[in-house]
């Protein structure tokens, strides 16, 4: 499948690569396709890049890798939206915010992580409760240094 982007130029990806949102992601409820790029390797971040619409691109992390201490209890609902079974291991990613002048002050959304079943494709962004903040700082968060993966400022991904 082609994909056009505004930021990558136009690449192709193999259908089964996609991944599926039913209900598309929360302000964008009409785009449901997306794939995951690897813009570089060597950083822990990657582009969660809609396959429908060249402009809509989100930058995505594991939040393990600067906050050990975020848990989601993942519903049934949830699970059966993406046809999760017990055995499957979910993933869970969170969409970060980067300020084209500042990376070093990125923001991570912990209140509407992104639940992924890579044995079927299908994901859902989840609504948590307030407790989980909408703009969680990256480089200053408590936990930062308690990380067993490091992960510096230089590692950002320039807008």
């Amino acid at each position: 499948m082609n994909v056009a982007s505004t930021r990558f130029g136009p690449f192709d990806v193999p259908r089964e690569s996609l991944l599926t949102f039913p209900s598309g992601l929360l302000g964008f409820p009409e785009w449901t396709s997306y794939v995951i790029l690897d813009h570089d390797t060597d950083a822990p971040f990657k582009w969660l890049h809609c396959a429908e619409e060249a402009s809509l691109a989100f930058v995505i992390i594991d939040p393990a890798l600067f906050n050990q201490h975020y848990q989601v209890t993942i519903s049934p609902e949830a699970r059966f939206e993406v046809e999760g079974n017990e055995t499957d291991e979910l993933s869970l990613v969170v969409i970060l915010t980067i300020p084209s002048n500042d990376p070093t002050a990125m923001t991570a959304n912990l209140r509407g992580p992104l639940l992924m079943n890579p044995r079927t494709r299908r994901c859902k962004q989840l609504v948590l409760s307030e407790d989980y903040p909408t703009r969680y700082p990256v480089f200053s968060a408590p936990n930062h240094a308690e990380r067993s993966q490091s992960l510096t400022p230089a590692e950002a991904i320039p807008a």
